[in-house]
């Protein structure tokens, strides 16, 4: 039952506790079924557990499970939900209606001389609204402010997403009220405690394209509190030091030479010191790595293999089993593969990314072949971000290169996520100090932000937001041919034009 609920749910969380412990489209899981036990094993770059399932029953997305942790007698509760935010419709249409008569209060009460003239939360699919966020706007004469809110009960993701969200309804309300009053800014209101990510983008927006505000919403106090965007505080973010490729790869030769027996065009793409990935243009089959044996804390060279979360080690018994999967990978991922196939589909940013690291400078010329770095780790407290790509041009000024293969929404502000972290750093001259580009000497620009996606699926809305990102971030939209599979083709190419978006 276990194994059969998680090969139809490669994007469930795990809950324990009442907390997402795994999110599976990044983690692994293996299940098995040891001295008459069944043991669930799930691991990330994170976190690492075990537990034995005692008993398990599927209620309606969610499989939950009673568990025991190791060293323990009494039972606890594991949830694996297929969809992340568990509320039925109806909860989550009483929260949302709920939301917006203590909003409308507080707002009145921090902005006594302005009048709420509406609060709504109705789709709007033209201007991409969902009904996660509540929108309206306030007047005081001929003046005007967009005001966006989400309420606590949504998910973290949906929090993270405001602000794009914020940026296109100022856009909106400035169309309609043009020839009425001047919209001079944008209110954002966030839940307490999730305005960390909202303020450091707000803190990359165009200072005098529009007045930035940020709350924070207690909605237990009705409490509205200011919060400084302008303060970008400290990222706290750590990177990662650059790996020796080459002592890796020697460490693990023998598991190298083995699968490109089987598959001699097999990607090799070293992970840490300990791990190596193969992949089949970005589709990861196998990982070779340092397994330690708890019982004689002796080390020892293992490979496992599949594709999503699912992934077992390798042994006499499962060879031919691997040999075919490897094989399969071979015969579907290829550009004239069968497209209805699911290893075909799957991962398409990762394929993208194989290509744009094998041939960097068709991006743009100025790129450095031997100056790329892909999916660096940079952590900022809980999160763990993956730059896609970093690179360096010829003269050495550092390059954030943000991919996409299908429509997303939110592809500026998360490309300015990653430019604002590889900008910390750079300033630290951490780059260098943690043995990247060896043997250069990185200028002191502030990076280019390249965002890349198949000309056909930018968003509509990707042209809005980039004209409110500040000016001192130096961005460009590349638009790649569609047959990029076959090609990394650039058909269209952006820059910022540099002219103030709507004096406030």
């Amino acid at each position: 039952m276990l194994s059969d609920f998680l090969n139809g749910a490669r994007a469930a969380v795990v809950v324990e506790d009442g907390a997402i412990a795994f999110d599976l489209a990044e983690s692994k899981y293996s299940v098995s079924g040891e001295y008459h036990k069944c043991l669930l094993h799930l691991w990330s770059n994170e976190r690492n557990f075990v537990r034995r399932v005692l008993d398990a029953e599927v209620k309606a997305t969610t499989l939950r499970l009673q568990v025991q942790r190791m060293g323990q007698n009494h039972p606890t509760r594991l949830d694996i939900c297929r969809d992340r935010d568990q509320r039925s419709p109806a909860a989550r249409r009483a929260a949302r209606v709920a939301y917006e008569p203590k909003l409308r209060r507080a707002l009145e009460r921090n902005f006594p001389e302005w009048t709420v003239v509406r609060l709504s939360t109705s789709v709007d699919l033209e201007h991409s609204f969902g009904p996660a966020y509540l929108r309206g706007w306030l007047r005081q004469g001929q003046r005007a402010l967009a005001v966006v809110g989400v309420n606590d009960q949504e998910t973290q993701s949906t929090v993270d997403g405001t602000l794009t969200c914020g940026i296109l309804w100022l856009e909106v309300c400035r169309v309609a009220q043009r020839e009425r009053r001047v919209v001079e800014g944008l209110a954002m209101v966030v839940p307490k405690g999730a305005v960390a990510l909202t303020r450091q983008r707000m803190a990359h927006l165009h200072p005098t394209a529009a007045k930035w505000h940020l709350y924070e919403f207690d909605q237990g106090e009705d409490a509205l509190v200011p919060v400084d965007t302008g303060d970008r505080g400290n990222m706290a973010t750590r990177l990662v030091h650059s790996i020796d490729e080459g002592q890796a790869r020697e460490r693990f030769a023998e598991s190298i030479a083995r699968i490109r027996g089987i598959l001699p065009q097999s990607e090799v793409v070293v992970l840490s010191p300990a791990s190596v990935s193969f992949r089949r243009y970005g589709l990861e089959f196998a990982q070779a790595r340092i397994a330690h044996d708890p019982r004689n804390f002796q080390s020892s060279e293992e490979i496992a293999f599949g594709v999503g979360p699912e992934e077992r080690v390798l042994n006499a018994e499962n060879e031919t089993r691997f040999a075919d999967l490897v094989r399969l990978a071979a015969a579907v991922r290829h550009q004239d593969g069968p497209k209805n196939h699911a290893l075909w589909r799957m991962h398409p940013e990762r394929w993208l990314e194989s290509l744009v690291v094998r041939n960097i400078a068709a991006l743009d010329g100025r790129l450095r072949p031997d100056s790329v770095y892909a999916q660096v780790p940079a952590f900022a407290a809980a999160d763990r971000a993956m730059i896609d790509i970093l690179a360096a041009t010829r003269e050495c000024r550092l390059a954030v290169i943000e991919l996409k293969a299908d429509e997303d929404i939110h592809l500026p502000l998360q490309g300015v996520d990653y430019w604002s972290r590889v900008a910390w750093h750079q300033s630290r001259g951490e780059f260098a100090q943690f043995g990247y580009f060896p043997g250069r000497e990185i200028s002191q620009q502030k990076p280019l932000l390249m965002l890349v996606a198949p000309a056909l699926h930018v968003h509509p809305t990707t042209d809005t937001i980039l004209r409110y990102l500040s000016p001192e971030i130096d961005w460009e939209l590349l638009g790649i041919d569609e047959r990029w599979r076959e090609e990394i083709r650039v058909v269209f190419r952006k820059k910022p034009q540099r002219i103030p978006v709507r004096a406030a």
